[in-house]
Parts: structure tokens; sequence; C-alpha cells
């Protein structure tokens, strides 16, 4: 899948079955369901999940505890905007998910 068709399912009235829980964090914060997205990202006790909790929180407002998730996810506080960052985790996670 690419990034255009992933951003494309946003549409959707569910998410597509068979997402990663990563994909689908995201794709529940794209759909406008931050909450959802929260509660999926605090069960990825990965890099990962981390990365994808420091941009909700970043998102929210809450740059002190966004900066401890980008600590816990080994990545620099981001400077992007929250639609480019959001972009960018999806397309990572969409390459990992195709080798």
């Amino acid at each position: 899948m690419t990034l255009d068709q992933f951003t494309a399912t946003l549409q959707d009235a569910h998410a597509a079955a068979g997402l990663s829980p990563p994909l689908r964090a995201l794709w529940l914060d794209g759909h406008g369901d931050w909450n959802g997205a929260h509660e999926t990202a605090q069960e990825i006790e990965t890099a990962v999940g981390a990365w994808i909790h420091a941009y909700l929180h970043r998102k929210e407002g809450d740059d002190g505890n966004a900066a401890y998730w980008y600590n816990r996810a080994s990545k620099p506080v981001c400077r992007l905007t929250l639609q480019d960052e959001w972009r960018q985790i999806v397309s990572a996670l969409l390459l990992t998910a195709s080798d």
C-alpha cells in the first residue's frame, strides 16, 4: 500500500482489516479519533509505539510528554508540521511493511 492509498482510506467508515496496530493508531488519528489512536498507541510497547505516542502528545499540545516519548523512541523532538510528521511515520511504517 502506498501513502496515497492509505490516506484515501481515511474516507472509509472503518479502518481496513489487517492493519498493524501502529498503522491502525495512525489511521484512527487521521480519521479524527485522537483518543482511539492514543489508546492503540499505548498498547504498542516498541520504539514505533513510542514514536506514535510522541506525535500524538505533540498534537495534543503536551510538549513535555511528547519529548519524553521521542526520547523513548530514540528520535529527536520533531519540528515538522503535524501533517508532515504523520505522513513521515505512516510512510516509514508502510515501507517496513512492504519489506
